[in-house]
C-alpha cells in the first residue's frame, strides 16, 4: 500500500499556512504545519517528513538555521526554502535546499518543486526552475 508523502509547512504567517495547506490538499498531499522551527522539532514528526518547505525569516529559529540544524544531525529532507526577502537564496541553496522561491509563491512552481524534491529523494537528479 502506498502511503502520501507528509509535506511540512514552516511559516510564522498564519495566512501563508494555511494557503500552502490548502493547496497541496488540493492537489492531494498530506500537510501538517506549524508556526516555528522548534515546534516542528519538538513535534515528533521529523521522520516521517518527506519535505520541508519553511520560510527564512521565523520568529526564534530561522530557516536558514533549520536547514543547518538537520544537515548538521543528519536529516536528509528535502527543503524548499520561500521568503518575502530573497537575498539569502544563494546561502540556502549553496547549503542543500532543493528550491528557492520568492513570495508571493507561485503556485506551479512550488508544486514542480515539491515534485523534484520527492524525486530527488528517490535518485532522480533534474532540477526543477529555482527563483
Amino acid at each position: 500500500m502506498s502511503q502520501t508523502p507528509l509535506i511540512v509547512i514552516i511559516d510564522d504567517d498564519a495566512s501563508v499556512r494555511e494557503a500552502l495547506q490548502g493547496l497541496l490538499h488540493a492537489v492531494g498531499f498530506t500537510t501538517e504545519a506549524f508556526s516555528s522551527a522548534e515546534a516542528f522539532l519538538q513535534s515528533g514528526r521529523l521522520d516521517d517528513t518527506a519535505c520541508l518547505i519553511t520560510d527564512i525569516q521565523l520568529r526564534g529559529m530561522s530557516g536558514l538555521q533549520l536547514q543547518a540544524h538537520l544537515s548538521a544531525s543528519g536529516a536528509r529532507i528535502p527543503i524548499i526554502i520561500i521568503t518575502a526577502l530573497p537575498g539569502d537564496g544563494a546561502r540556502a541553496l549553496a547549503a542543500g535546499a532543493v528550491c528557492f522561491l520568492t513570495k508571493p509563491v507561485i503556485s506551479e512552481d512550488l508544486l514542480t518543486c515539491i515534485r523534484w524534491a520527492l524525486d530527488r529523494s528517490h535518485g532522480d537528479p533534474t532540477n526543477p526552475r529555482q527563483d
